[in-house]
């Protein structure tokens, strides 16, 4: 069998085949040069994923009955021969042949549509001329690029994501009336410009694209529409739409649909018997499907059909929700209500800026079709439910305080997962039949929930009253060494005697611990008032930017952001800000939270920076911490003419008290100062907006992957009460959520909603407040600053020693260039699909010599070289990296609590940068290991096997002989 083909449904059919026993041969042909990746989040690609990140199960490809081809595109079909010819000359056979070509990026005819800056966006390779363009086009222009996207659909709407996030300005040009016009009504249209105009964007609709003109240098430099105007722009992205690909199917002489793509039936066979068709360039009832639940379906038909089985090919109502442009949009079925009969209910509101509409049947029971935007909470749930029974009142689920809750026993048939056509009843089987135990062993199972993500909130539901059901107790345990959640953990030790993790591990655990527990303790430790986060028993504890007190950059180095409350800072403090950014040649920019933020500092100068801060009257910011990171403020009644409060003071009253607060996860403030909210306030985990009367308080927001607006608290409070509320909520909160749980989903989660919420916080019901307030009242009165405390020890100061055998010895690999006039990393290549360089792959073989791949990827043997002399054993800290240099080559040793001493590669396989020594040392399954500070990929600290490890690439890392001599001098064999 051949599938022309690499994309999402080239792989699903190579994945459903690979399940099948038999005597067959696959080879799968793709034109880019790439594995099958995840095109539903393509757009993580602008913000730092890789290909190797969005690569869909690679192990698809280690099965010996299957051939992956990359980089060769399929040129013609010999139907008579039975063989496929491709560009580098390759003649394949096949007894079946599947056509997965997808579809192209399709552009109206428009005059300059050909210029140097005119962009598409839907492969990796398309990501990447997009930043390249954008990147050369500012450097040259010395300013931000303007840009434009023609398209004001999913993919059009994240493409001006992407533009923004690049650092350009983004103007959306939609033909129709309004954006998504395919999938929302003009309600929800309306409410998705409102919110993405918030987010910075440009909207034009009614608007064509109807030229495309030339700058003095031949580039773009404008866009003119149909509307006369004109608008001045560096880049052009279009995203009006897709033809399928089926030019290989024309020449070839198959069967084409009306309005294009390849001709097939219920089969997904096409007017060649042997020849199918699957995904984007299939159709099917004169319609090309354009998104992968449809193409997955008939990857699974036509497998089906290879073996002799019935399934046939049935299109499903499609849903659609946005992903990576910061706002909440989703639909699903019948958005226009076009059903004889149809009934619309809908729920706007414009405070909130959310538009919720269920379409159901002239009976007002069956539920037809869904829009939400700004709010999608709703959507996996009653998703399922389309053409099926609402079993309540349809305004009940769109209430404003959460709505009806919709069941989790949900009939066997229902679709949860439409884009692997998972179903209620494979999901229950996977627990009562497969014995899988908790979420992930579902997906794993299933494929549910493994492509655009949107129906896990229903697919944990479900996985979890299923395991009720079966007397299974659902696991909370937050890993391998603790039993038990953050949360329950918290409590156990908020009331017994262990202030160390060995002391608490002992008592509650099991084990040396790992990145998820360790940061876990040091975090409940803190929030309880233990310590400096430095100190020796803490140490080892701290996650990736609390390691060293700044935030890891990718390259391994560091930001220094100081704490500016209310964003307010003075003339003269802006003075030494600039001479150290500038003496440290670091790359300055203001933050989102109202700061300045300072780029590229090495870990041997994060001390003699912070120095010079703290002598220049700043404190630790603490950017880096799982904590209060900024109140965000306007000028309020100080000197705003609308402003009915004091904004600004009450920010900097609110910073001051929480600075420092450690919690689950990170947490924002804002305080507004009248109802026009320029303070964003309700988009931060509290939030604070002036009335005439007093202050209004809101909870549970976030920006982010997954905005969402927080909910009123409380109303019209004085400012101490308002104090004691806040005070309240966030010992509440620290005390009761889950591990890296933001207040967003834990007030969602929370039993009781909002309306329980505010009993406990703001009623008193269950007389817990004064306790919650002496709670904080105790952060308040313990507060230190942490850069100032570690400045003034220098047992903390060693810690930022990079080369503990060569303490003035900087990182060789980090090199700059300038870009805006400012000092920028030179991208690190990390090695093809990420492994480690033959320089430092080599890991220990049986004879004790080493095996070195050498450039033409055969191994030889050499004798190790003569060990070399590190440190003493008492200059490590015990479950804490330290960086060496062997012979010039960063080297990460580590001390493991029995006193062992291993070392391996400095540098990260997967990011390339030299930072595995900042990692975290625990173990698995009783093997000790290292976590990856970057990204979290876990090895073996002994043979240097990554036990995350995927596929056909190990990512190992070097490991090197070390000893310790009875004198405690470590020594490591380079």
């Amino acid at each position: 069998m051949v599938v022309v083909g690499a994309g999402m449904v080239a792989h699903r059919f190579a994945e459903q085949l690979v399940a099948r026993e038999g005597d067959w041969h696959l080879t799968v042909v793709g034109d880019e040069p790439y594995a099958p990746y995840d095109r539903v989040h393509l757009s993580d690609a602008i913000t730092g994923a890789t290909a190797a990140d969005l690569t869909l199960n690679p192990a698809v490809w280690d099965d010996e009955r299957v051939e992956l081809v990359t980089g060769d595109a399929v040129a013609s079909i010999d139907r008579d021969a039975r063989t496929v010819a491709t560009r580098s000359g390759r003649v394949i056979a096949y007894d079946d042949l599947v056509l997965a070509t997808g579809s192209w990026p399709w552009v109206p005819r428009t005059e300059g549509a050909d210029l140097p800056g005119v962009l598409a966006y839907r492969t990796l390779d398309d990501i990447a001329r997009i930043k390249d363009w954008v990147a050369d086009r500012a450097a040259a222009l010395g300013r931000p690029v303007r840009g434009a996207v023609v398209g004001g659909g999913v993919l059009g709407l994240e493409a001006a994501a992407a533009l923004q996030h690049l650092g350009a300005t983004a103007t959306v040009v939609e033909f129709a009336d309004r954006l998504m016009a395919v999938q929302l009504d003009a309600g929800g249209g309306e409410a998705l410009r409102v919110l993405v105009a918030g987010k910075g964007m440009d909207v034009r609709t009614t608007s064509a694209a109807t030229r495309v003109v030339p700058g003095p240098d031949g580039t773009v430099a404008g866009l003119e529409l149909s509307t006369g105007e004109l608008l001045d722009v560096d880049v052009v992205i279009f995203s009006t739409g897709i033809r399928p690909r089926d030019r290989l199917a024309r020449e070839a002489g198959l069967g084409i649909g009306e309005r294009g793509g390849v001709l097939v039936g219920p089969t997904c066979r096409s007017s060649d018997p042997q020849i199918w068709a699957i995904g984007e360039c299939a159709s099917h009832d004169g319609e090309c499907a354009g998104l992968v639940a449809p193409g997955n379906a008939m990857a699974d038909v036509v497998v089906s059909q290879l073996f002799g089985g019935p399934r046939t090919y049935t299109r499903a109502a499609d849903g659609t929700q946005l992903k990576g442009v910061g706002v909440e949009a989703a639909s699903f079925g019948d958005v226009l209500a076009l059903t004889p009969g149809a009934l619309e209910v809908t729920f706007a509101d414009p405070v909130a800026r959310t538009y919720r509409k269920l379409v159901v049947s002239d009976d007002a029971r069956t539920l037809l079709g869904g829009v939400f935007v700004g709010d999608i909470a709703l959507y996996s749930s009653l998703r399922p439910l389309l053409g099926r029974p609402l079993g309540a009142d349809p305004s009940a689920f769109l209430a404003p305080e959460g709505g009806a809750p919709v069941s989790t026993d949900l009939p066997d048939d229902v679709v949860v997962c439409s884009c692997a056509n998972v179903t209620a009843g494979t999901i229950r089987g996977a627990v009562t039949e497969h014995g899988c135990q908790s979420v992930a062993e579902v997906k794993t199972c299933t494929k549910a929930g493994t492509v655009c993500g949107s129906c896990v909130p229903m697919l944990t539901k479900i996985v979890n009253s299923s395991l009720e059901q079966a007397g299974v107790a659902v696991s909370h345990a937050m890993c391998e060494h603790f039993a038990m959640s953050r949360a329950e953990l918290f409590a156990l030790v908020r009331a017994g005697t262990g202030r160390t993790f060995s002391q608490i591990v002992a008592t509650h655990g099991t084990g040396r611990g790992c990145a998820i527990c360790r940061p876990v303790v040091a975090s409940i430790l803190s929030s309880l008032g233990v310590g400096h986060v430095l100190q020796p028993d803490q140490a080892s504890l701290q996650d990736t930017n609390d390691h060293l007190l700044a935030n890891l950059q990718k390259d391994g180095t560091y930001s220094v952001v100081p704490r500016m409350p209310g964003g307010e800072v003075s003339p003269e403090k802006l003075l030494a800000l600039a001479e150290i950014a500038r003496d440290f040649g670091l790359f300055t920019r203001v933050t989102g939270a109202q700061r300045i933020g300072m780029f590229g500092a090495r870990q041997d100068q994060l001390p003699a920076i912070w120095r010079r801060l703290v002598d220049a009257g700043f404190e630790s910011g603490q950017a880096y911490g799982k904590s209060l990171r900024a109140v965000k403020t306007c000028v309020g009644s100080t000197w705003c003419r609308f402003g009915v409060q004091d904004s600004s003071s009450m920010a900097v009253r609110l910073e001051l008290r929480y600075r420092g607060l450690r919690s689950p996860h990170k947490f924002k403030v804002g305080v507004s100062g009248c109802a026009r909210e320029c303070a964003e306030a309700r988009g931060k985990d509290v939030g604070v907006i002036a009335t005439a009367a007093g202050w209004n308080v809101y909870v549970g927001g976030n920006g982010g992957f997954t905005p969402k607006h927080a909910e009123l608290l409380a109303e019209d409070l004085d400012s101490e009460t308002l104090v004691r509320v806040i005070d309240r909520f966030l010992a509440l909160y620290i005390r009761s959520a889950d591990r890296l749980q933001r207040t967003a989903p834990w007030v969602a989660d929370f039993p009781g909603g909002m309306a329980e919420l505010r009993a406990i916080v703001v009623d008193d019901r269950d007389r817990i407040g004064a306790e919650l307030e002496a709670e904080i009242e105790r952060h308040v009165a313990g507060y230190v600053d942490e850069w100032r405390a570690t400045l003034d020890d220098p047992a903390k100061l060693a810690a930022f020693t990079p080369y503990v055998n060569a303490p003035s010895s900087t990182d060789p690999d980090l090199t700059y260039e300038l870009r805006r006039g400012q000092p920028v990393p030179v991208t690190i290549t990390a090695p093809p699909h990420g492994l480690t360089p033959s320089a430092t792959t080599s890991a220990p073989t049986p004879s004790g010599t080493t095996s070195a791949t050498t450039p033409s990827g055969t191994t030889s043997a050499t004798t190790p070289s003569a060990p070399v002399e590190v440190c003493h054993v008492d200059d490590l800290t015990p479950e804490r990296g330290a960086g060496a240099l062997l012979d010039g080559v960063p080297v990460a040793v580590f001390r493991l609590a029995d006193d062992r001493v291993l070392a391996v590669q400095q540098r990260d396989p997967f990011s390339g940068a030299n930072v595995l020594s900042r990692g975290i040392v625990g173990d698995r399954a009783g093997r000790p290991t290292i976590t990856s500070p970057m990204h979290k990929q876990v090895w073996d600290l002994e043979t240097g096997e990554c036990l995350d490890a995927v596929g056909k690439d190990p990512h190992p890392l070097r490991t090197y002989p070390t000893t310790v001599t009875a004198a405690g001098t470590v020594l490591v064999a380079p």
